[in-house]
């Protein structure tokens, strides 16, 4: 079984939905760990609820970003993770680790990419007046939601909406595809003999020494 780590900064919506998934057997995953930058954050109580393992840091308390990712890797390589998942995680993620997670770091945003990259895409797309907008589940490069698109879904923008009920709909949106869209791409990936725990391990290994 796959084990992913979930980053995340917030309520953690979509890391509810993606545990959820997993208790529900509709995703064959596990989740081993988040990874939250804001210790006061709703979706640390989430996690403890459900008993997964929890690494929160500040970022102010190491000297940058590449020193924080550092021990981050260090975390996922004894959880033995697989794929990390972001869900809602504020922070551009780093050469670090890119580099001991090749392919396998997803990213979900909440609008029909490369239209409104960055911060509140929903207030975006709703200030800029468009008729549909959506979710996609994308590869983690080291651009702002650059990275190859995986799977979208499209949102009608309805003459009724208001900005808070568009962002209720996008949100279901969410919830549903991304589990869907992760278990469809583990699948592919084991049916294709991708890279295991220990290769990745052997990657990790070289970037912390």
């Amino acid at each position: 079984m796959m084990k992913l780590a979930v980053f995340a900064s917030g309520s953690g919506s979509n890391f509810q939905a993606i545990a959820d998934a997993v208790v529900e057997n509709r995703l064959d995953a596990e989740v081993s760990l988040l990874v939250c930058d804001k210790p006061d954050a709703y979706v640390v109580k989430r996690a403890e609820a459900l008993d997964i393992p929890i690494f929160c840091f500040r970022p102010k308390a190491y000297d940058n970003k590449a020193a924080f990712e550092k021990e981050i890797t260090a975390r996922l390589h004894e959880a033995e993770v697989d794929w990390i998942v972001l869900a809602g995680y504020m922070r551009l993620i780093g050469e670090t680790l890119l580099a001991a997670f090749p392919e396998h770091i997803i990213n979900i945003h909440p609008s029909l990419l490369p239209a409104f990259p960055g911060l509140d895409a929903i207030g975006q797309a709703w200030e800029a007046g468009v008729k549909v907008t959506g979710v996609t589940v994308h590869y983690v490069d080291e651009g702002m939601d650059s990275g190859k698109i995986i799977a979208q879904e499209a949102v009608a923008v309805k003459p009724t909406d208001s900005l808070a009920s568009l962002t209720k709909a996008v949100q279901a949106v969410e919830h549903r595809l991304y589990p869907d869209t992760i278990q469809s791409l583990l699948k592919e990936r084991l049916s294709q003999g991708g890279p295991t725990y220990n290769e990745h391990q052997t990657s990790i290994n070289q970037r912390i020494e």
